[in-house]
């Protein structure tokens, strides 16, 4: 793996000062993500997801990092899993958003 960003180790550095912090986490992730370290950003999503069942978000970045990839099993089961949970908080935009990319997927 290529070296770590600037912009990464400060964003790990705040999240060493407040490792709860929500929006870092998520930063985190998605950085992880663009910067090509997949697994890292799904890993990131996933435990963000464990620990903050309702940051939406992340379940359609997890979904969209696998259809991506070709997983669409996986990529179904993570929209989906965000499309309940979108509902339930009435994150209707959200859901919708989701529910287009299940439907590309078929």
């Amino acid at each position: 793996m290529a070296e770590k960003s600037a912009k990464r180790l400060r964003i790990e550095a705040s999240l060493a000062e407040d490792p709860g912090d929500t929006f870092l986490r998520y930063g985190l992730a998605m950085l992880c993500l663009s910067e090509g370290d997949t697994d890292e950003g799904r890993t990131r999503l996933k435990a963000l997801i464990v620990d903050v069942p309702d940051e939406v978000p992340a379940y359609q970045q997890l979904g969209q990092s696998f259809m991506t990839s070709g997983d669409d099993d996986e990529a179904k089961s993570w929209f989906q899993q965000g499309i309940a949970r979108a509902k339930a908080k009435g994150d209707w935009h959200a859901a919708g958003e989701m529910e287009g990319f299940l439907s590309q997927i078929g």
